[in-house]
């Protein structure tokens, strides 16, 4: 069954808004639709769709154009990262997770770090962030990698969890301990591929993404140069959750492009799926549970680009972060199950798409904080007077 394209009336700010998303669709519909299937089969990351996308602008959407960014809304980026998970989910968060590893250099770095940007938001450089450790992922606060100062450089030790782009990055976001305890101990450093003491590990085999290359990265005793301190010492807590911010809404984004692929793919089926003369979609026990997973993702896809309009604004938005990716990955989960059971016996199996979907869609509930970590910063605003 071909894929159908996505049909989403969009409301945009400009006509280049409207012309990013149409190069963003048509190099989905080119580069990423015809691959997935053959990627995700061999675990094969897709680097030089990365260096495509980058090189058509599509890595540095919300970037300035000094830097050799867009310059555009973060409503248009989500649209975009939506339209790229509508076709291929790997790519959509390796999409998001790049544009969160450069986010401390362009937003907290100086200026001679920042030269490091066009290279890096162009695609040529791709990025990981390392934040969560194997012992604690939600407490970022207790993390207990550690950076020493030596004369010009910090030496770093310790291990980090779950790193996207472990194995493939060319620069790794370190956050590491240069103080005490607690979250005023934490710097943040930018450190080189090639930094001898840096080692990956094997890829995790995942339930999903398994095109994404995800595993542990060890540092022993790894000599960063000094100069790659970013923002200053004690300053790495405040970095990386105002990175997670904006990453919340990147993650939120991908799940609603997951979840409308997956309602595409079960309508068209329902169309075309005849039993008692019927088509099955004339069913209303069937169409009208196929009208709530429209309606929850129309809901979604509205409360995460308010929130990209909250962020776009100058406005807090951290809290509303939070509601739109609790709210859309748990929707993604929610559809994609759904689309798996309009296939019945037919969504089991690899032949259709949707039993992908569904797997992928459950490491959007845990990544860039996990949906009880939402619900706790929800909980915490509304405790406040």
């Amino acid at each position: 069954m071909a894929h159908r394209a996505l049909t989403v009336d969009r409301i945009l700010p400009t006509d280049e808004a409207r012309d990013l998303l149409e190069l963003a669709t048509e190099l989905a519909d080119r580069e990423l639709a015809p691959k997935v299937v053959a990627h995700e089969q061999r675990a094969e990351f897709p680097r030089e769709v990365l260096r495509t996308l980058g090189r058509a602008g599509l890595l540095g959407l919300p970037y300035p154009e000094e830097y050799g960014g867009a310059a555009q809304p973060y409503e248009v980026y989500l649209q975009v990262l939506e339209i790229l998970a509508g076709r291929w989910l790997t790519v959509a968060e390796a999409v998001s997770v790049h544009t969160l590893s450069c986010y401390p250099v362009a937003a907290f770095g100086t200026e001679e770090q920042r030269k490091l940007l066009p290279d890096m938001i162009g695609g040529e450089m791709l990025g990981a962030y390392c934040l969560s450790e194997p012992q604690g992922g939600s407490d970022a606060a207790a993390l207990t990698t550690k950076a020493v100062r030596d004369g010009d450089a910090y030496v770093v030790s310790g291990t980090k969890a779950w790193i996207t782009h472990a194995q493939v990055a060319d620069f790794y976001n370190i956050f590491c301990r240069t103080g005490g305890p607690g979250a005023r101990g934490i710097s943040c450093l930018l450190a080189d591929r090639a930094t001898p003491g840096i080692h990956p590990q094997a890829a995790e085999r995942t339930m999903g993404l398994r095109s994404s290359p995800v595993a542990q990265v060890a540092f022993d005793e790894a000599r960063v140069p000094a100069d790659r301190l970013i923002g200053g010492e004690g300053n790495g807590f405040t970095i990386a959750m105002s990175a997670l911010d904006s990453g919340r809404l990147g993650i939120a984004a991908c799940a609603v492009g997951l979840a409308q692929a997956a309602l595409d793919y079960a309508v068209d089926y329902a169309r075309q799926r005849r039993q008692f003369g019927r088509s099955i979609i004339d069913f209303q026990g069937l169409g009208f549970t196929l009208a709530d997973l429209a309606t929850q993702i129309s809901a979604a896809r509205a409360l995460t680009l308010a929130a990209a309009r909250l962020r776009d604004a100058g406005r807090p938005y951290s809290v509303e972060a939070a509601k739109a990716k609790l709210f859309a990955t748990d929707m993604a989960m929610r559809v994609t199950t759904d689309a798996v059971q309009v296939l019945g016996g037919a969504g089991y199996v690899a032949d259709h798409p949707v039993e992908r979907y569904m797997r992928e869609a459950k490491v959007l509930q845990i990544v860039e904080g996990t949906n009880q970590i939402q619900r706790l910063v929800i909980s915490r605003a509304l405790a406040k007077d």
